[in-house]
C-alpha cells in the first residue's frame, strides 16, 4: 500500500514498508510526441506494476508543442489522435486512458518547462487537469509537485521505526553538455541545496548517477559521533528519441548527440550494524537503469 502525504505545494512524503525499497524516478517522457519511445516506456511502467514500485515523475510528462500559435509546432510532430480542434483536451483524455493502469503507483508529478510553457502561452494548466481527471476516473491519489521540490521517503523497516531519506528534485535547466553530460549541474546542486540525501534532475536527456560523501557529525542516543554522509545524485533520461538516423531536424542541426532512453530506479537498503558496542542503522542508496 502506497501512502503519500502533502505538506506543501511542492513537499510530499511517501510512506513505504521494507528494509529494501525501490522508487522509479522518471522525467522527460514527452508522452504525446511521436518520437516518444512508447514501447520502452510501456515496458518500464509494466515493470513497476509487476513489482509494485512507486513512481515519481520529474517534469515534462508532456511535450505539448503543437498548439495554435506555438512557434515550435511541426505538422510531423503530432499524433493522429491529437490532430483536431481540441488539441490539448485530446492529449489529456488519451493520456488518462494510457496511464490509468499505473495510476495507483504514481505518487507525485512535477512540472517541466513544457508544462509551464503552456501555462504561460495558453493560460491553462494541462498537468493539473490531467492529474485531476486521472484521479477522478481511477480513484487514485496522484499529486502535482513543483518544477522543483522535496520528496521525502519514510521507510518503515521493522514494524515501528521509520527511517527518512530526503530527495530534492529539480526538473533542470540549461542544455547540458556533450562533454560534461550534466556533471556540472550536479555539482551546482551540492552548492545550492542543503540536507538532502538524494538529488534528482532531468531536462538534459542524460542518464547517469554519482555518489558524493560529506564529513559531518551527528548526535543520537550514543552522543556525538563522526558520520560520513552518503549523497546520491542522479540524472534521469528521456523517452523522446530525437536523433533517429541523424539525417536532420532541430536536434541534429544543433549538434546534439544520441541520448540514452529511460528513467532510473532508486534503491534504498537498510541494515542494522553493531560496532564497538554502538548499534546503528546503515543505509545504502543507489540507482540503476530499468532492466532490458
Amino acid at each position: 500500500m502506497i501512502e503519500v502525504k502533502k505538506h506543501g505545494r511542492n513537499v510530499h512524503e511517501l510512506i513505504i514498508k521494507g528494509k529494501n525499497i525501490k522508487v522509479a524516478m522518471f522525467s522527460d517522457l514527452h508522452w504525446d510526441n511521436p518520437k516518444c519511445d512508447r514501447k520502452t516506456l510501456t515496458k518500464d511502467l509494466d515493470y513497476c506494476k509487476a513489482n509494485d514500485i512507486p513512481i515519481h515523475i520529474n517534469g515534462d510528462l508532456f511535450c505539448l508543442m503543437q498548439g495554435r500559435g506555438d512557434r515550435r509546432s511541426n505538422k510531423s510532430d503530432i499524433l493522429p489522435e491529437h490532430n483536431n480542434a481540441r488539441y490539448l483536451d485530446s492529449v489529456i483524455n488519451t493520456a488518462v486512458e494510457y496511464f490509468a493502469p499505473y495510476a495507483h503507483l504514481i505518487t507525485v508529478i512535477g512540472y517541466g518547462n513544457h508544462e509551464t510553457a503552456i501555462i504561460k502561452w495558453q493560460e491553462t494548466d494541462v498537468l493539473q487537469r490531467f492529474v485531476d481527471l486521472l484521479n477522478a476516473q481511477t480513484g487514485s491519489s496522484v499529486h502535482t509537485g513543483g518544477y522543483g521540490g522535496w520528496f521525502i521517503i519514510r521507510q518503515n523497516y521493522n514494524g515501528s521505526a521509520m527511517y527518512t531519506t530526503k530527495v530534492k528534485y529539480y526538473h533542470g535547466s540549461g542544455g547540458g553538455g556533450i562533454v560534461t553530460k550534466g556533471a556540472i549541474n550536479l555539482t551546482r546542486a551540492l552548492e545550492t541545496y542543503e540536507d538532502f540525501d538524494v538529488f534528482s534532475m532531468g531536462h538534459i536527456h542524460e542518464n547517469s548517477c554519482r555518489n558524493d560523501v560529506r564529513d559531518t557529525i551527528i548526535n543520537d542516543v550514543n552522543g556525538y559521533r563522526l558520520h560520513q554522509r552518503q549523497l546520491h545524485l542522479m540524472i534521469t533520461g528521456a523517452y523522446k528519441e530525437e536523433y533517429e538516423d541523424g539525417f536532420g531536424g532541430w536536434h541534429v542541426e544543433r549538434g546534439a548527440p544520441i541520448k540514452p532512453i529511460g528513467g532510473r530506479i532508486l534503491e534504498i537498503t537498510l541494515r542494522i550494524e553493531t560496532k564497538d558496542g554502538v548499534r546503528s542503522t546503515i543505509r545504502q542508496i543507489d540507482s540503476f537503469k530499468f532492466p532490458v
